[in-house]
């Protein structure tokens, strides 16, 4: 079956679905043949759930905008039942969904069909994917990089063609950094805007927030139309959109007024200098910002210090580690050994149990105090949005997180250069993209980062649409990607 559709997107495969153009069948066959040819130099693919498609497929698909599209869900969070679950954990191997959660639920109305599941690091914990129990995937740009974490998987296989868009989600910056490794867009919706029911009300106090990874901005408006809204029961939600994202797309911008940093404030990080490539990244960003008529101005990093804030995130980070160790335990009804875990996973573990109830609440209090000095700053500045990198430094290599004797504590060095910017947003709940408008010197692309106010994604899809007419970049197709012949 000849593969002519790597150029489309989500939306324009649902309408020649629509319009009797191809059938479900074999769109999903094509698919699936991606994943055989080009997974085995990824390893973005972990789960193949390719009989359960079929089936799905076979019948008339549900009569949404996404109706027949091929889909890959990321093993972790988000459950699809009858499907295996391992959230990269050999702890948690050979488990098996016993529910749809409420977000795989609405891909389903929204007709999308999941033909697999991708590789995450263990509960997600990194920012890069090399669990032990399934191996790491790598970057489609380079091989010999990391495709980020922890919707590494996902992004890989969206950067290399095999689906316009996948499942991810982001508790420190989950979604834009593999976005940012891979070149792709990555939106991370306000806090409360996607559910995660029924399981949770939420996660780490408010800081995992469920979408996706797409190749286009309107898929991502459109998918994050189909899945966002309130369930039932949620403890909180997101405000009220003005109308559809998808409408938001190609709307009228306005002249934003955009703050951008080139280093990084106390507090957030250990370190404040940018790499060389990725300061580049950000001036260039704001160059095209101003090009298209939006006030920019750059920040003072001391304006939006706050000492140890990074510390207070990792103190509720490890706390919610205990909990997702906790909830395993008690639905695999057995004690998790430290054997199971990986040795990163099970000192993240330690240091959680360390903590007392009064400490986590401390440490929450700090982060709500965090979240409010950063909406008076984007109040009383009149700003619409801050600009940053998304990284501190470019994709580093593959097994460049691993500790070594002399340097046990390394995983922290180069985790905290991967999310210097990025888990801001998770503490305050604000949404934030990461966009590929430039790529290196070695054709390595290097995302920068969009934050706007709570609750508006509308700004954020306004001026991504704007920017992805300005500097395409869908068409960017790296090394190991599907249309490649040599593949």
């Amino acid at each position: 079956m000849t593969d002519e559709l790597t150029g489309y997107d989500a939306l324009a495969l649902g309408e020649l679905i629509e319009n009797g153009e191809v059938k479900p069948t074999e769109l999903l066959e094509i698919t699936i043949q991606r994943i055989e040819r080009v997974n085995p130099k990824l390893n973005a693919v972990v789960h193949k759930m390719y009989d359960q498609a079929r089936e799905i497929a076979e019948k008339k698909p549900t009569d949404g905008l996404f109706r027949g599209v091929p889909f890959l869900l990321k093993d972790l969070v988000a459950e699809y039942q009858g499907a295996p679950f391992h959230e990269g954990s050999l702890a948690v191997k050979g488990y098996i969904s016993k529910i749809d959660t409420e977000l795989a639920k609405r891909h389903k109305a929204a007709g999308l069909i999941v033909v697999g599941k991708t590789n995450t690091p263990e509960f997600g914990l990194l920012p890069t994917t090399e669990p032990a129990l399934y191996g790491a995937a790598v970057n489609p740009w380079n091989p010999s990089l990391t495709p980020g974490g922890s919707s590494g998987g996902s992004a890989a296989a969206v950067a290399a063609g095999i689906v316009p868009m996948a499942h991810g989600n982001d508790g420190g910056g989950s979604i834009r950094i593999p976005a940012s490794c891979c070149g792709i867009f990555g939106l991370k919706p306000t806090r409360g805007r996607n559910p995660l029911g029924p399981l949770f009300g939420d996660l780490g106090t408010g800081l995992l927030h469920e979408h996706a990874v797409t190749r286009t901005v309107r898929d991502s408006a459109a998918l994050l139309d189909a899945t966002s809204g309130p369930e039932l029961g949620d403890p909180y939600y997101a405000p009220p959109k003005e109308r559809p994202y998808l409408e938001e797309v190609g709307r009228e911008v306005g002249r934003l007024k955009i703050g951008f940093l080139t280093s990084i404030p106390e507090g957030w990080n250990e370190q404040t200098q940018l790499h060389p490539d990725c300061e580049s990244a950000v001036k260039d960003a704001a160059k095209v910002c101003e090009g298209l008529g939006h006030i920019i101005e750059e920040i003072a990093p001391h304006h939006l210090a706050h000492p140890n804030i990074a510390v207070t995130f990792g103190q509720v980070f490890s706390c919610w580690t205990g909990h997702v160790i906790a909830f395993w335990e008690k639905e695999l009804g057995k004690k998790i050994k430290q054997d199971e875990l990986e040795p990163l996973t099970w000192a993240i573990y330690q240091a959680g149990l360390r903590r007392t109830g009064a400490d986590y609440l401390v440490a929450v209090e700090e982060l709500q105090r965090f979240s409010r000095e950063i909406a008076h700053w984007y109040h009383e500045g009149s700003y619409d949005l801050l600009l940053s990198p998304t990284m501190r430094i470019p994709p580093t290599k593959v097994g460049a997180f691993q500790p070594t004797q002399d340097d046990p504590m390394k995983w922290l060095e180069v985790t905290n250069s991967f999310v210097a910017f990025t888990r801001i947003q998770n503490m305050t709940g604000q949404p934030a993209m990461s966009i590929p408008l430039f790529w290196n010197d070695d054709n390595i692309p290097i995302g920068v980062q969009f934050a706007g106010r709570f609750g508006d994604e509308a700004t954020l899809f306004r001026l991504a649409a704007q920017l992805e007419k300005a500097r395409p970049w869908a068409d960017r197709k790296p090394p190991i990607h599907c249309s490649n012949p040599e593949i």
